[in-house]
């Protein structure tokens, strides 16, 4: 049977790796802002002008994930279904907008004629 020393190592041990392993990892990960001081000049300002739109995104993502999730249904199923209304809806407009510009050539092919007559 082991020591009560051979115990004290052990446990030490395991409580060196299950604290220390983690308390390393969290002083030796960079924050966010000194991984932006590293970036060269135009990447901080790329991504300065992109960081309102990410945020929106991002904004929006979440937004629709609750909205999904307030379904009584599988939220998957309920982001497969938002998914393809949205895509309904994109289509729509897409037909309405070619529909308005074929109108419109349609005006001033008329007003060539009229006028060219």
């Amino acid at each position: 049977m082991p020591s009560a020393a051979t115990y004290a190592k052990a446990i030490g041990a395991g409580a060196a790796l299950c604290i220390g392993g983690p308390a390393l990892v969290w002083y030796v990960t960079p924050t966010e802002e000194e991984i932006f001081k590293k970036y060269n000049p135009d990447l901080q300002k790329r991504a300065l002008a992109q960081r309102e739109a990410r945020q929106q995104e991002f904004d929006d993502f979440v937004s629709n994930l609750k909205e999904a999730s307030r379904s009584e249904k599988p939220i998957w199923i309920a982001q497969k279904e938002m998914d393809e209304k949205r895509a309904g809806l994109k289509a729509q407009r897409l037909r309405d907008e070619d529909a308005s510009l074929k109108a419109e050539a349609e005006k001033r092919r008329a007003e060539i004629r009229s006028s060219a007559q």
